[in-house]
Formats: C-alpha cells, sequence, structure tokens
C-alpha cells in the first residue's frame, strides 16, 4: 500500500493526499517586508534598506530579491525606481487595488450590474443605521456640509453627480466599520463608473433632473434622521434611496453585465 502523505514530486509535501505547495524564497522575502509595511514598522514614503543590506538580512541573491519587489510593486505597497539613483519607497495600502481587482474578477464571471447594486445596499444601508446610532457632532457637521455643497452643484450634472458618490462614501466612512468600507470601495468603483455613464447619456434631461433632485432630498432626509439617532428610520430611508437609484440607472439596458461597464 501507498502512503498518502509521503513525499510527492513538485517540490512539495502532502497530507491526507493533498499536495501542499512549498512557497518560493521571493514569496517569503516579500511576506516579510509587507509585514513590516501594514504594522508601520515601514513607513510612507520612506527608502527601502539598499539592495545589498536587504539580500544580506534575508540571505537571498539579487534576481530573488528584486522578485520580492515585483510581488510588492504589484500590489501597490512600494514603487520601485530603476536606474543608478533607484530604489524602492514604501506605498500605505490603499483600498482600490482590491477594486480594481475584484472589477476583474466580477468582468470574468459575467456577473450583472444589478449584482453590484444589490451588493451596495446590503452594504451601504445598515451602514446608514450604524451612523445614525453612533454619530458624533462632527459626523453631521460633515454630512451637513457634503448636502450644503451639492445643493450648489445642482445645476452642473457632471459636479452634482460627483458630489453625489462622494455623499454615499461619507456615510460609509462615518458608520465606522472599516471592512464594511473596504468591501464598500471594491463596490463603488463599479457603482462610480454606472454613475458616469449616466451623465454622458442624460444629464440635464428631465429624467436626470427629477432622479438628481429625488436622491438630494434623500440625503437631506438621512442627516435628519442620523442627527435624531433614528436607527432603523436611517437604515429604511437609504435602503429605499438606493433602490430608486437603481432602478434609475439599470434604464440604460446597452449595459447589463460588468464587462459591458468596464470592458
Amino acid at each position: 500500500m501507498t502512503s498518502t502523505t509521503g513525499r510527492q514530486g513538485g517540490g512539495g509535501g502532502g497530507v491526507n493526499g493533498v499536495k501542499v505547495r512549498v512557497p518560493k524564497m521571493a514569496e517569503l522575502v516579500a511576506a516579510q517586508l509587507r509585514r513590516k509595511i501594514v504594522r508601520g514598522e515601514l513607513a510612507e514614503g520612506e527608502a527601502l534598506p539598499a539592495e545589498s543590506a536587504l539580500m544580506a538580512e534575508f540571505a537571498v541573491s539579487r534576481p530573488t530579491l528584486r522578485e520580492a519587489f515585483r510581488v510588492l510593486e504589484s500590489e501597490s505597497l512600494i514603487s520601485v525606481r530603476r536606474g543608478a539613483r533607484g530604489g524602492a519607497r514604501v506605498q500605505t495600502p490603499e483600498g482600490t487595488v482590491a477594486a480594481r481587482y475584484a472589477g476583474v474578477v466580477l468582468e470574468y464571471r459575467g456577473t450583472t450590474l444589478k449584482d453590484v447594486y444589490d451588493a451596495r445596499t446590503v452594504i451601504e444601508a445598515p451602514c446608514a443605521g450604524l451612523l445614525a446610532e453612533g454619530r458624533t457632532d462632527e459626523d453631521l457637521e460633515r454630512l451637513r456640509a457634503a448636502v450644503a455643497e451639492a445643493e450648489a452643484l445642482m445645476d452642473n450634472p457632471s459636479a452634482f453627480i460627483r458630489a453625489h458618490m462622494e455623499f454615499h462614501a461619507l456615510v460609509v466612512e462615518l458608520a465606522g466599520n472599516e471592512t464594511l468600507s473596504v468591501l464598500n470601495g471594491m463596490v463603488r468603483h463599479i457603482i462610480d463608473q454606472a454613475n458616469w455613464s449616466h451623465v454622458d447619456l442624460d444629464a440635464g434631461s428631465p429624467e436626470n433632473v427629477r432622479a438628481n433632485r429625488r436622491g438630494f432630498r434623500a440625503h437631506g432626509a438621512l442627516v435628519e434622521l442620523v442627527a435624531a439617532r433614528h436607527t432603523e428610520a436611517a437604515e429604511e430611508l437609504w435602503r429605499l434611496h438606493l433602490q430608486e437609484a437603481e432602478d434609475y440607472l439599470l434604464q440604460n439596458r446597452s449595459m447589463t453585465t460588468v464587462l459591458d461597464l468596464l470592458g
């Protein structure tokens, strides 16, 4: 009888018949540097130590170290300047990297725009309730300033939709849940593109003006519910607002999938 836990070809051991891939040395080096970045041991804009110092620290060759750099550069955790005065500098992790990759995955899977809008509702509506429950006076000031800014831009469709989108992002940010904020950033990347496509298609049309005014009223109403700490009412209002926005945005039948929008 042959053991399923013995050595297997390809450089990986096996447990219960499942082959385990051994990480490459470059991946291990990248993991060590990544850990230092996310823990703040290497600050934004700080130059990494010289290649010779890192090669000695990790006991690796220059090609292996540079492969590790490419891994981190692909994750936007460092920027690398080539040449005699080149080197690697630390960049703060941003959700835009995850957002771009999520868009590619959703395109590949043929995900519908309705699917994305539904996900936004699942994320944003509870955030409105969380915001109403835990808001501060400073939160209210920021929300009211955002509403005032949008009102001043009502006659400028492009500027208004930008302010409109920023208000939605602000609601999630002020809710205070970092995980939901990152997830929202991934969805928002796609929703924002859909909003811009509608600005191009029907900016200034009677239907567009009505939709903008309905949305503006919903934003103002949400601020008042948040001020009064009406948690359930805030969540329900925001869910209704998001559904109305979805119905309006999905009227463009030429784009039904993420691939139609981003491809």
